[in-house]
């Protein structure tokens, strides 16, 4: 493939056209259904807005990377004969993400199917809102992330195929409606948001802000995020939406909250060493990297929605950042952001040129904390 695909760059292919023609064959193999597959999918569009950071002639790289990936995992999953997607015939009637959602919760795929087939046909503005409803029932971060990520891809491959991508979030969650247990803290999301929204009056969403938030508050909310409470967390960004402050100040402070579980995170211990994943290391699948994955994908589903999944977005996002600090280990209230002062007596340039230089011979190395205290 990347043979051809580099002859085609050198005729005059874009990389967008390419990154389009792999996110279709990915959801039409993979359907949001195989792990490797669907984490494939949501490295496509960083993929192509990383090569608006490179020099001209080093441009197709990231997109090269993932391309590779993309074939190879569908072609170890089978090729097209094991394709996932295929066509369905949308249900009767007039549906919302009330009624997918309880097809999903049934965990009747072939329903759910039909259902969001029929609400994909008013549009993609549509899909996306009522996919969400499915979706805000549970905060695990791959659920999160993947209807993100293909919303995110929709201006490469078209609105005509909206319905396309966003068909792998609908089975992602029937999938996981069946292999989850469904314990009262798994399920605590689908009891908190609606509670929250008729305490708050939030149901239609919130109009226009009314009272401004100076950087002073957004750091207050996002040590609030990050020190309370999973429901603390949501009730705060609830009642602060009830009370007017802007959505987008509220996302910033998320993303801050999330932001410390990546610099406070003391990284691997010694029975989670992997190869490439030395001791100490702080990679992919860490406390901190998911919650910025997950932080990153409800502040930005917040910012394109409609105005009652805005609310709900930032609700949920609050809540899942308080969550992965307090449900899934380690002491981050305790634990001081990197870089430290010892990170720091390990940086030995002075000057802009050589300590990017350090910068890249720290990345090389995976020694992570030296790299902080270098940037």
């Amino acid at each position: 493939l990347i043979a051809v695909v580099v002859e085609r760059i050198q005729q005059g292919t874009s990389l967008k056209d390419l990154v389009a023609a792999a996110a279709l064959a990915n959801a039409r193999t993979f359907g949001g259904e195989d792990y490797v597959g669907f984490h494939t999918m949501m490295a496509l569009a960083p993929a192509l807005h990383m090569t608006n950071e490179l020099p001209a002639d080093r441009q197709a790289l990231p997109v090269l990377k993932v391309l590779f990936r993309n074939t190879n995992r569908i072609q170890e999953f089978g090729g097209p004969s094991k394709e996932v997607l295929h066509q369905v015939a949308p249900a009767a009637g007039r549906h919302d993400g009330a009624t997918l959602r309880q097809a999903v919760r049934a965990k009747d795929l072939n329903q759910a199917e039909k259902v969001f087939a029929a609400i994909a046909g008013e549009g993609p503005d549509n899909a996306f809102n009522q996919l969400l409803f499915a979706v805000q029932d549970n905060t695990e971060v791959h659920r999160t992330v993947l209807p993100y990520r293909s919303w995110d891809l929709l201006g490469l491959i078209g609105d005509q195929q909206a319905a396309t991508l966003l068909r792998q979030s609908v089975h992602y969650c029937v999938k996981s409606e069946r292999d989850w247990k469904h314990t009262e803290e798994h399920d605590r999301p689908r009891v908190l948001l609606p509670r929250l929204m008729d305490q708050y009056k939030l149901e239609a969403g919130v109009s226009s802000p009314t009272r401004a938030a100076d950087d002073a508050w957004v750091d207050r909310m996002s040590r609030t995020i990050f020190e309370g409470s999973p429901d603390q967390a949501a009730e705060a960004v609830a009642a602060a939406l009830a009370e007017g402050f802007d959505a987008k100040a509220i996302g910033e402070a998320l993303s801050l909250a999330a932001n410390q579980l990546v610099l406070r995170d003391a990284g691997r211990s010694q029975r989670e060493v992997q190869p490439g994943k030395p001791l100490g290391s702080v990679h992919g699948d860490s406390i901190g990297v998911h919650a910025c994955d997950s932080a990153n994908a409800w502040r930005n589903m917040a910012r394109v929605s409609n105005p009652r999944n805005t609310v709900a977005c930032l609700i949920l996002g609050a809540f899942q950042v308080a969550l992965d600090r307090v449900n899934r280990g380690g002491d981050f209230l305790s634990w001081t952001a990197h870089p430290r002062t010892e990170d720091f007596q390990l940086v030995r340039a002075k000057e802009v040129e050589p300590l990017l230089r350090e910068l890249d011979e720290c990345v090389r190395a995976n020694e992570q904390f030296r790299a902080a205290a270098v940037t």
